[in-house]
């Protein structure tokens, strides 16, 4: 049995399969005002559309919907079947809120109740 395939069986599987990626993915990466879908995401790095996103480097921001969830410094890595790999060089992961500057103990009362006394 070979496991020779036509061109275009090949590029007819490819389309297929990253249109199945676009279809499930909800991420997105923001480069300055863009935003362009993310075709898969794994620990060290995403991938994209190579036709439909222009080369990306630098600083950008990932998104899981309307959800931030980290700022990314990337690196293009290859591109393989219409998709463009990248890597991060780094990877902060986004918060919700400000981080605190000083220590919090863990047994810390919450609020201040004051006493009524007439």
């Amino acid at each position: 049995m070979t496991t020779y395939v036509p061109k275009s069986v090949q590029e007819a599987l490819d389309a297929a399969r990253l249109d199945g990626f676009r279809k499930k993915s909800r991420l997105r990466v923001q480069v300055e005002e863009h935003f362009y879908p993310v075709l898969r995401l794994w620990d060290d790095g995403f991938s994209v559309d190579s036709d439909e996103v222009p080369q990306l480097r630098g600083l950008v921001d990932l998104f899981d919907g309307a959800r931030q969830l980290s700022q990314c410094l990337i690196v293009a890595s290859e591109e393989e079947a219409g998709e463009m790999r990248y890597e991060f060089k780094r990877a902060t992961a986004a918060a919700d809120q400000a981080p605190l500057d000083f220590y919090q103990a863990p047994d810390a009362p919450v609020g201040l109740i004051e006493s009524q006394i007439d």
